[in-house]
């Protein structure tokens, strides 16, 4: 045996050893998308196309969901810059990520009383004009992304706050001068689900309410809609309960019985924009106690959407802390409300979400 074969021999058993002796390497934790996987439940999250840009941003993304939905790209401001432009270049690069990275899009949202145009608040339309406007965009946008959008939220929060919680919204839509159903109830709302399943026979039409979570007079008011609508026949597919939750201390067993009684008008229920925020501190973070809390929260609230079937999704409002809402809605005193921090590395809410879906139903 030569030097060169001796030498080459001692490299290999000292490899070996060395192997022997090591840890083995741990493949890194399997992403949300792929622990939900046969579980019947999607993983999503609201998402702005100018970060689609940002390396980290789009792979964090597109690794962890397989769903997404644009927080503004498909609102009326965005849309319409005038009555009879529709921009849909926003939007499209949303939709044009989603089928690269084979996700799903959900819609959201066809009629708000929010975020609308100056031309369209300000404008002096008659009922007729304005039930006009109202039936072209439904039909226009959904039209547009027919076969791309799986889900529309057709309607969002028409039912109002504080005191008169549990009442229709005053809107531009039901009254002053509404779209020609102002004392009529719901029923312009009805007419919102007609026009989008004429538009698109077979996306699902969701109702998007916030505040309306746990049982009470605003989801119990919701509920007596919803059974209403489907007893008259009205197209309607699902109920979106957004999930903004704020408290640390939220009533999971009256969320999983709220699930549960619009499941059984045989609606899907999608968890449409959670996040938990948090008091920070001047620099942005949280306490490790609060974040420990976060993420049974987290983990709580997916458990209740998993022990019913037909509650369908779990979406968050944005994924990472650095492009999160609370900041500025709260004067930067509340934040760190989603499941990767303002670097992308995951928190515990992310291993709480992933264990109760690991779990599955």
């Amino acid at each position: 045996m030569n030097r060169t074969t001796c030498a080459a021999l001692w490299c290999l058993s000292i490899c070996f050893a060395l192997a022997a002796s090591s840890p083995p390497l741990l493949s890194p934790p399997t992403s949300l998308r792929g622990t939900a996987q046969g579980s019947g439940i999607l993983v999503g999250a609201a998402v702005r196309p100018a970060q689609l840009s940002e390396p980290a941003y789009a792979a964090t993304l597109a690794r962890e969901f397989d769903m997404l939905e644009p927080e503004d790209a498909l609102k009326w401001e965005t849309l319409r810059p005038d009555p009879q432009t529709f921009d849909f270049s926003q939007a499209d690069a949303i939709v044009d990520f989603a089928t690269r990275h084979n996700m799903k899009v959900r819609g959201h949202t066809l009629v708000w009383h929010r975020q609308n145009p100056a031309w369209l608040t300000n404008g002096s339309f008659t009922p007729e004009q304005l039930a006009n406007l109202l039936e072209t965009h439904i039909k226009t946008v959904i039209g547009h992304y027919r076969g791309k959008i799986f889900a529309w939220d057709v309607v969002n929060e028409a039912f109002d706050e504080g005191v008169r919680t549990g009442q229709l919204r005053s809107t531009i839509w039901s009254d002053q001068p509404g779209i020609g159903d102002a004392g009529m109830g719901a029923a312009y709302i009805a007419q919102c689900f007609r026009w989008a399943r004429q538009a698109d026979p077979y996306a699902l039409l969701f109702y998007n309410e916030a505040e309306a979570e746990e049982v009470g007079r605003k989801s119990d008011a919701v509920y007596a809609m919803v059974r209403e609508l489907k007893k008259q026949g009205v197209p309607i597919d699902g109920v979106g309960l957004q999930m903004h939750i704020g408290d640390q201390v939220p009533d999971i067993a009256s969320i999983s019985a709220n699930i549960a009684r619009f499941t059984a008008l045989g609606v899907q229920v999608h968890i449409t924009e959670m996040d938990v925020s948090l008091p920070v501190d001047g620099a942005g973070n949280a306490t490790g106690d609060d974040l420990r809390k976060q993420a049974d929260i987290y983990r709580r609230i997916a458990d209740a959407c998993l022990d019913h079937s037909g509650c369908s999704a779990i979406q968050t409002w944005g994924f990472t802390d650095k492009y999160s809402w609370i900041g500025s809605h709260s004067k930067h005193t509340r934040g760190a409300a989603l499941p990767f921090d303002g670097n992308y590395q995951p928190k515990p809410a992310y291993d709480a979400l992933r264990q109760a879906l690991a779990r599955g139903r």
